[in-house]
């Protein structure tokens, strides 16, 4: 039982820091867009969603640990 919450504990975490990476990435470009006056709304709110969704993951991975 140990190994199963180990390895579910290992992937949850990565897969959540992975997607904060690219949800933060994704903002940044996002932002970029705007300051040149492209459409940026949908594009920034995907962005969002995706950050929050990575911290939701990290956070929730802690009590398989």
């Amino acid at each position: 039982m140990k190994q199963k919450s180990t390895t579910r504990w290992v992937l949850q975490a990565t897969s959540g820091l992975i997607l904060t990476g690219s949800g933060l990435s994704l903002a940044i470009d996002a932002g970029m867009t705007k300051m040149q006056g492209g459409d940026w709304f949908w594009y920034g709110t995907g962005a969002l969603i995706v950050f929050q969704a990575g911290l939701c993951l990290v956070i929730d991975a802690n009590r398989y640990h």
